[in-house]
Parts: structure tokens; C-alpha cells; sequence
């Protein structure tokens, strides 16, 4: 009872109209910047800090949820309409949201996406009243070789069920293993893969990877397709979801709110792992796994809910043990200590009013971004309409933009060309996007915790597996990557196997049909295609 009287006073807090304007602004900033790729709300947060100062911290840190929570949802807007990522958390909605898109139901992705979210972050927000102490608990007896177990389950469960070539998929893999291994070696200091190239020493930063494989690379690929073309559009399609939709939507979004929220709270996690294991999920449960691919709702519903409740669950270990489990984090922790306030174990003791002031504003700020979003998803779905030549230009001009806005390089503008050009390749040979973008940000991550482990362990192998958790999910590895063997092995000795059942998630071969193969560049056919034809350039999300 002490927390719900706790949260009824923060309402009192959070519900005073200056507080309602500051969340609203949030939420409208958020959003805004979620947009445009690049602009994520860690940046928006570090650029007002200094606006801040003279507003009272609980109005402060409200604005900063707001924006927080907006950023979440407004990456997905663009990740479903142009196949952009505005945050490396919306990649996975990428997949099947632009493919629902371009079969003229971005309204409806648009919406799952904000019923997501908003079934998410509430559940999540909730959590973190009621559950945050036992969460901490959990997060804090985990150590090095169950956070490297869980990465790796992610590594390889998302490349395993990806594309219909594993070797394509490990190999899309092993590339974005190696652009993260780019930079400082994060035990000896020295420098790696950066041939001498000073800017290079920081590493490629994931948002300007992720806007180069996917936008620059996409529009590459449909520039490449657009000769003697017409201006044709895509359809809108109805600005509503239908009952079908619904049925197949409740179900990922609890599910995704069961992925991302744990992980949110762990000081490795992050909002990256569960989006991935949740399109796993989806994609394994699903009565229908035949569209995936083509524009599955579960694979959108599912991952945005996980990217929302890892959210509110990122608030756990900041507000309970001053830790930081993400950029935009990271920054109002800094705001906390630039206001005077020392963020811990007591914060929630000495700042009650602030704390739980915080928390009910982020029930207040999704159900704001609900009402603002949600009637909006059909206005925003027309943006598809738009011409492709004109398009592809904004999203050329916004990509650029949101590059250089990262770290106001003009290096990272070549870097962006060239992993653009990568992206082109990629898609022209038939390798998934999707396990390079995973490499580049898990990467890293698990090599500091291996290298952590190792450590621990004297440089001992034993020390990956001396936690009851880290062998479990080994054994889950295992079976992931001899399962279709095994299955295939059965098939035969049963003398069921025949014409086209073994695909080549099992064989390792990729079935070739008219729509599937690459045109050569010197065809008839790739001459003469246009977005008209019956032909469509092929996505990222159409090499799995």
C-alpha cells in the first residue's frame, strides 16, 4: 500500500498543469527527433540540459521522460515508412513494418506500433513501481559469463532464423562482427582495423551504420531500379486496424513487454537484445511464419512493445543504483548530478516528490503519445505517396543530416557513403541486413563481457561457464544450431523427404524463384525496371 499511496501523490505531482505542459513538450520533442535519423533522444536531452536549468528538476526530468518515450516511438515511424531506423532499437521494426508499408498497410503497422508501446510502457512503468527492488536484486547477481551467454543466444538465434541461407546469414554476421572490432581494443588500448586512420580510434558509431545499410543503401538499390521509370506511388491502404489485426497483435505485444522490461533493468541489457529475440519469438509462434518476411503484424507488434517496456525498465538500475544501461540514461544521470542530486540507492528516500513525480509522468506521457500518434498514423502513412525519386532524395538529405549530427564529422559523411555502398552490395548478392546491424551492436558488448569473464577466471575457459544460467542458454545455443539437422536427419530416416521441404535454413542452398533472383546488371530485364513492374526491388527485409 505504501507504493500505491506513493504513486498517488506522484500523480498529484505529475498532473499540475506546468508539469502537463513539460510532458507534453516531451513527448512532442521526442517524437520529433525519433523521426529524424541520427537525432535520437540522448542528443535532444544533452542539447537542453543547459535549457533546463533554470526550470525546477522535477519539471526537468518529466520533459526528459517525455522525450525519452517519444524517441521510442518516433524511430518506429520511420523504420515502418522509409526503412530508416531513427534509433538502433527500431532496427528490428524495420523488417516487416516497411514490408507492410509497401503493401499499403503502414497505417496499420503505424498503429500496432502505438497500441505497443502504449500497452508496454504502461505494464512497464507499473514494474518499475512495484517490482523495481526485486529486478535490482536479479540484475546484480548476474555476472560476466551469463551476460556473454545471453548475447551470443541473441547473435545466433536472430541469424539462424534469418534468410533462407544460413551461410549468408553468418556471413552478413561476421561483417558486422568486424566493423565492431573497429577502434580501441578495450583491454590493451591499441588500435584496430583503423589503417592508420585517427577518427577511426572511436569506432563506427551503430547510428550511422545502421542510416547507411538501410537507408543509403536502400535508396541506392531503388535508384538503380528507377531508369525510364515512372512516378508511381504506394497505397495507403485503410486507415484502420481490422479485428484480424487485433487477434494477431495482443498476444506479441505482452510478450514483448515480457522481453524488454528484464532486460531493460540489467546494467548490460538494453532495448536492442529483446526487440531481436522478441522477432524471434514471433516469428517461431506465429500461425502464419509464411509472411514473415512480407509484412507479418506480430514481427512489428512484438519487438515495439520490447523496445518500450526496456524503457521504463532502464530506469530501474538508474534511479536505484545511479547506473546508466544507455546513452539517453546516461545523460539524465548527468543531469541529476548537475542538479545537485545524488542519484542511488537513497535517491528514492531523499527525493520522493521527484522520483515518483517521474514515475507517474511516464503513465501521463503514454497515453499522451497514444492520442497524439495514433490519429496520426494515417496522415503519416501518406508520406508514402509522395513521389519515390522525391523520396528517396528526403531520405538521402535526412540520412546525411542525421550522420553528420552524431558526432559533426565530415568523415563519418565518407564512412556513410561507403557503408552505403556495402549496403547496395548486400542486398544486389542476397546477404540479410539485419545479422550485420545485431553484429555491430552485440558485438562489442560481448567481447567486453568475455574479456570480462576471462578475467575473473585467470584466463581460465572455465570461467564461460561457471553460472547455472550461462550453461542453460549454452544448451539453448546448441539446439538452436543442430535442431534442423537433426530434423532433416529424421525426415530422412522416416522417407518423408521430399521435393522442396528441406529449404535452405537447412541445406544451406537459397531455392531460386523469378522474384527472389538478382537480375544480372547487364540484363534486358534490370534495364527496363520500374517501380510499375511486377518485379519489386528488393529490401532488406526481402533477402531473408
Amino acid at each position: 500500500m505504501d507504493v500505491v499511496n506513493a504513486l498517488a501523490d506522484g500523480f498529484v505531482t505529475a498532473a499540475t498543469p506546468v508539469n502537463l505542459l513539460y510532458a507534453t513538450i516531451g513527448v512532442l520533442l521526442g517524437t520529433a527527433v525519433g523521426v529524424l535519423p541520427g537525432l535520437g533522444p540522448a542528443m535532444t536531452v544533452a542539447l537542453l540540459l543547459p535549457v533546463t536549468f533554470a526550470l525546477e528538476p522535477t519539471s526537468a526530468f518529466i520533459m526528459f521522460a517525455g522525450i525519452y518515450y517519444g524517441g521510442m516511438y518516433g524511430g518506429s515511424t520511420t523504420s515502418i515508412l522509409l526503412n530508416t531506423p531513427g534509433e538502433s532499437s527500431t532496427v528490428v521494426t524495420a523488417i516487416e513494418g516497411h514490408k507492410m508499408a509497401k503493401a499499403g498497410r503502414a497505417a496499420q503497422a503505424l498503429a500496432t506500433a502505438a497500441i505497443g508501446s502504449f500497452v508496454a510502457g504502461t505494464i512497464g512503468t507499473a514494474l518499475l513501481a512495484f517490482f523495481a527492488p526485486v529486478v535490482v536484486r536479479f540484475a546484480i547477481e548476474l555476472g560476466a559469463p551469463s551476460y556473454l551467454a545471453i548475447m551470443l543466444l541473441a547473435l545466433v538465434a536472430v541469424t539462424a532464423v534469418l534468410g533462407k541461407s544460413r551461410v549468408r546469414g553468418f556471413s552478413a554476421l561476421a561483417l558486422g562482427l568486424a566493423i565492431g572490432l573497429i577502434g580501441l581494443d578495450p583491454v590493451t588500448g591499441q588500435r584496430r582495423l583503423t589503417y592508420g586512420e585517427a577518427q577511426l580510434s572511436d569506432g563506427i558509431d551503430i547510428v550511422v551504420v545502421a542510416v547507411a545499410i538501410f537507408a543509403v543503401g536502400e535508396a541506392l538499390w531503388v535508384a538503380a531500379h528507377l531508369r525510364r521509370s515512372s512516378t508511381a506511388v504506394i497505397p495507403v491502404g485503410r486507415p484502420w486496424m481490422s479485428r484480424e489485426d487485433w487477434g494477431r497483435s495482443w498476444k506479441p505485444w505482452l510478450r514483448g513487454t515480457a522481453f524488454g522490461f528484464p532486460f531493460g533493468a540489467l546494467p548490460a541489457g538494453g532495448a536492442e537484445i529483446p526487440t531481436f529475440l522478441s522477432y524471434v519469438t514471433e516469428k517461431r509462434l506465429s500461425r502464419k511464419p509464411e509472411e514473415f518476411g512480407h509484412g507479418a503484424i506480430e514481427g512489428v507488434a512484438g519487438p515495439e512493445a520490447a523496445n518500450n517496456a526496456s524503457a521504463a525498465g532502464t530506469l530501474v538500475p538508474m534511479l536505484a543504483l545511479g547506473l546508466p544501461t544507455n546513452a539517453t540514461a546516461a545523460v539524465m544521470l548527468a543531469a541529476f548530478i548537475q542538479f545537485g542530486i545524488q542519484p542511488g540507492p537513497l535517491l528514492l528516500e531523499r527525493e520522493p516528490e521527484l522520483v515518483w513525480g517521474l514515475i507517474a509522468s511516464l503513465f501521463i506521457g503514454n497515453a499522451l503519445l497514444l492520442v497524439i500518434n495514433l490519429p496520426l498514423a494515417p496522415a503519416w502513412a501518406k508520406l508514402l505517396q509522395i513521389p519515390r525519386p522525391y523520396l528517396y532524395a528526403g531520405i538521402i538529405f535526412f540520412a546525411t543530416l542525421g550522420a553528420y549530427s552524431v558526432n559533426l564529422q565530415a568523415f563519418d559523411l565518407v564512412l556513410l557513403l561507403l557503408l552505403g555502398l556495402l549496403g547496395l552490395m548486400m542486398r544486389r548478392y542476397g546477404l540479410p541486413v539485419l545479422p550485420l546491424i545485431i553484429g555491430v551492436i552485440i558485438g562489442p558488448l560481448a567481447e567486453q563481457q568475455m574479456r570480462r569473464a576471462l578475467q575473473l577466471s585467470a584466463g581460465s575457459p572455465s570461467g564461460l561457464f561457471d553460472e547455472p544460467l550461462a550453461v542453460a542458454i549454452y544448451v539453448i545455443i546448441a539446439l538452436i544450431l543442430v535442431w534442423p539437422f537433426l530434423a532433416s536427419g529424421v525426415r530422412r530416416a522416416r522417407g518423408t523427404t521430399g521435393p522442396g521441404m528441406l529449404d535452405g535454413a537447412t541445406t544451406g542452398t537459397v531455392p531460386v524463384t523469378p522474384d527472389e533472383a538478382p537480375a544480372s546488371p547487364a540484363s534486358p530485364a534490370d534495364s527496363q525496371t520500374t517501380p510499375d513492374d511486377t518485379r519489386t526491388p528488393t529490401t532488406p527485409t526481402e533477402q531473408r
